[in-house]
């Protein structure tokens, strides 16, 4: 991907975090970017695909998250977990404009997120093996990020759900 189109795409969800879908006019992408709206047009000649722009990006970022998570020494659930907590990243800022986006009725980008949502569950349940562990762990987790995400700060929360993801484990 081009300097200029991540510019764009990251003006976009700056856009749409901070003042939601209707805020986030192609002139106020164009002018967040610093690039004409004509360099905008070039690479997003519309609206539309600039949705789709962050769409994929979102996906893209999920992928690779998935595929960290899969691959993670410590395993899948301890990954998601500690993950949890992080917020402010690009998979982070993508996940909450798509959320915005959502917000608006936005069928295509509530479909990325349940599908993200759904390779998460995947990988959590690959190592669980327990539908029901799987889906309270990721529930465990989408708590984590709620607080990461408001700015609640629980320094013992990610001992507290590691001590409670021992004991579902067996």
């Amino acid at each position: 991907m081009s300097e200029t189109r991540d510019r764009l795409l990251d003006a976009f969800e700056g856009l749409l975090i901070a003042h939601g879908p209707r805020a986030a006019t192609l002139d106020a992408v164009a002018a967040a970017a610093e690039v004409s709206k004509g360099g905008l047009l070039y690479h997003f000649p519309s609206k539309a695909a600039l949705v789709q722009g962050q769409r994929d990006r979102l996906a893209e970022l999920g992928t690779a998250d998935v595929a960290a998570m899969r691959a993670a020494p410590e395993g899948a659930a301890e990954y998601y977990l500690r993950e949890s907590m992080q917020s402010g990243g690009p998979l982070d800022r993508a996940l909450i404009a798509a959320v915005r986006l959502a917000e608006e009725s936005d069928g295509d980008a509530t479909a990325v997120l349940e599908d993200l949502r759904t390779h998460w569950y995947d990988a959590l349940l690959a190592e669980l093996a327990d539908p029901a562990v799987a889906h309270v762990v990721q529930l465990l987790g989408d708590g984590m990020y709620y607080n990461a995400v408001t700015g609640v700060r629980d320094p013992g929360a990610l001992d507290d759900a590691l001590t409670v993801l021992g004991r579902l484990r067996g």
